[in-house]
């Protein structure tokens, strides 16, 4: 089953696209014969990358037939990096042998927007010689690098493979391929799947909370070659570069799984068995329930379910951890759930409303952000929905208070020389070790600012040089070690992701403790981004708009990628947007008929007409 190729008598200058020549294997379904079959000679014209299959669904390539042409050899070449080959046996086989010892292909996976073009090089050489060369191209949407991690790339892909035919067998084969492997993006939506790897943040506290916080790191797998094999070596060989400086893995350096050809499998009973090589075989019982852990809340996700880890090492069994006393271990944002919903009524004072209910009767909060006379634009509530901040509806002061009855409002923790409330505060937000966050927009003194516990005073926070435009709107993610920027220069506003670094010189209120590195894109396709929230680990919600487009919503990864699953349902006007890391909970927006909110697989629902500013803690 699959496409036959058919083309002109010419192979010089042939501009093709490679066809499928694979088969199929659905869930239940045996190997279907009839593969594709290729034409003698001639050029391919252009066939789409193929469609995105069901996740049943295998697909194998072929191997080269007698006397294949050289036009043959890069389609069929190109459509074996496509296929569920677990060692790209397949696609060695259209290399020589040299080639095939030199080639890495877990080196880098390059996703084009369609699967890759091939011409012939005509610089390169010519047919009726032993040597050939093609020119790979096409336009770039991502790359995934040899740690699995996924980043937006743009602009044209180009890269030279050359083909030499053997004096002897007369047999075409590829002796220069493509660094690593290339795919258009259908292609790699079928073959790979997102998975969150999860580390533990350092130096971070959860306020009174013992626990330490488990930060998401999300890596690339191959869906259809034992990905729970994949995700674990993945997880064991350490976090990702960029989420590196932040956080701890509790598997002793040089982990690994006790043999090459380990294939991991959960039992009967949901029970997954690690056996591990002997760098672990001396952790104590603590450490390998953080081990773990660690485990199960990256596994979590993949199907069979995981309800249980026991790890062995050393000839004995470590420790075993079910899915519950996981979550003794390390918190995490999307099992917090929040117990209340807060915005501003018709007379800008913050009241809330029960997060799990469908309750559409507001109370006001205790204490004198609630209580009191002060009227708000924007409020932030802390993680343990103790304390609450509130910008003043001119945009100029920020105030902190408890929300306990009969606390007074104090003076402004935070003053913005700002011309305009749009140059002046942002909205605030709260981390999980209990420090504020907000932006001056001032265009005279644009920063970002930190309160420790909220009322320390504010400390410049460190951003990376060259940074340019100015921070719009804030949210911290749970674990306190990811943050959120919508950054606006010109026209156009980008919602970028950063690593938040904090030195010991913080204790002693260094201003240079505290910083935001490493920012990146994770709405690359969006020129105007007006309203986000984190809505997982590594998941966000945001509004905007792609170039010439309209207003749309939708859902992001935290490294650029769009994650699996439908797009919230269609919301008009949408001013603001609040979300929690706890899925179970709904999406909440402030809109042009008030606060509505949009609880899963529903259509969205009024909760007041009179409302602004909706936003659970955080």
């Amino acid at each position: 089953m699959g496409r036959h190729l058919v083309g002109a008598d010419r192979e010089e200058g042939a501009r093709h696209r490679p066809g499928r020549a694979a088969a199929y294997v659905a869930c239940g379904a045996v190997l279907l014969a009839g593969c594709a079959s290729m034409p003698d000679s001639g050029d391919l014209r252009g066939v789409e990358s193929t469609p995105r299959q069901e996740a049943q669904v295998r697909v194998f390539a072929m191997p080269p037939h007698e006397d294949a042409s050289s036009s043959e050899i890069v389609s069929g070449f190109l459509e074996a990096l496509t296929s569920d080959d677990p060692d790209y046996e397949m696609a060695r086989k259209y290399l020589t042998k040299e080639a095939s010892d030199n080639w890495r292909p877990l080196l880098s996976t390059m996703v084009l927007a369609d699967g890759p073009a091939a011409d012939v090089d005509r610089v390169g050489g010519r047919e009726e010689t032993d040597n050939l060369s093609y020119r790979l191209t096409g336009d770039k949407v991502a790359t995934v690098d040899s740690q699995q991690s996924y980043a937006p790339a743009s602009g044209e892909y180009s890269e030279a493979m050359h083909l030499t035919r053997d004096k002897k067998t007369k047999q075409w084969r590829i002796d220069v391929p493509p660094r690593g492997v290339v795919m258009g993006k259908s292609d790699f939506q079928r073959n790979y799947m997102s998975v969150d790897k999860y580390y533990f943040a350092t130096n971070t506290t959860l306020g009174a909370s013992p626990h330490t916080a488990a930060v998401a790191d999300p890596v690339y797998v191959r869906r259809n070659v034992d990905p729970m094999t994949q995700t674990v070596r993945s997880l064991l060989k350490g976090p990702t570069s960029w989420l590196n400086p932040v956080v701890r893995s509790s598997f002793p350096t040089g982990t690994a799984l006790k043999s090459d050809d380990t294939t991991l499998s959960t039992d009967d009973q949901n029970r997954l068995t690690v056996p591990l090589n002997d760098k672990a075989a001396r952790v104590g019982l603590t450490k390998c329930n953080e081990m773990a852990a660690q485990l199960l809340f990256t596994l979590q996700k993949l199907t069979p379910t995981v309800d249980e880890v026991a790890l062995r090492a050393g000839g004995r069994q470590l420790c075993v951890l079910s899915e519950d006393d996981a979550e003794g271990v390390a918190t995490r944002g999307s099992v917090e759930r929040a117990d209340y919903l807060y915005f501003l009524d018709d007379k800008h004072r913050l009241v809330r409303l029960d997060a799990a209910t469908n309750d559409t009767k507001p109370d006001l909060v205790p204490g004198a952000l609630g209580e009191g006379d002060a009227q708000l634009k924007s409020v932030g509530v802390s993680r343990d929905e103790d304390m609450a901040a509130g910008v003043g509806l001119d945009g100029k002061n920020l105030y902190v208070g408890a929300l306990v009855a009969g606390g007074p409002l104090g003076d402004p923790e935070l003053t913005s020389a700002g011309k305009t409330a749009d140059e002046r505060l942002s909205a605030p937000s709260w981390d999980a070790q209990g420090d504020l966050w907000i932006a001056d927009r001032d265009p005279d003194n644009s920063r970002l600012l930190l309160l420790k516990e909220g009322v320390d005073d504010p400390v410049t926070v460190n951003m990376p040089t060259g940074l340019e435009g100015r921070i719009e709107s804030v949210r911290v993610a749970a674990d306190g070690v990811r943050i959120a920027l919508v950054v606006k220069q010109g026209e156009k506003s980008s919602l970028l992701i950063g690593r938040i670094e904090r030195s010991d010189a913080g204790k002693e209120g260094d201003q240079s403790a505290i910083s935001v590195r490493e920012l990146r894109s994770a709405t690359p396709a969006l020129e105007e981004v007006s309203a986000m929230s984190w809505a997982g680990d590594s998941r966000l919600v945001v509004v905007g708009r792609e170039k010439g487009g309209v207003q749309t919503m939708r859902y992001v990864q935290v490294d650029g990628s769009t994650p699996e699953g439908p797009a919230p349902a269609a919301l008009s006007g949408v001013k603001e947007i609040t979300a929690s890391e706890d899925a179970r909970l709904p999406l909440v927006g402030y809109s042009e008929d008030g606060i509505v909110r949009l609880p899963s697989g529903e259509q969205w629902q009024k909760v007041v007409t009179d409302g602004t500013a909706p936003v659970y803690p955080g």
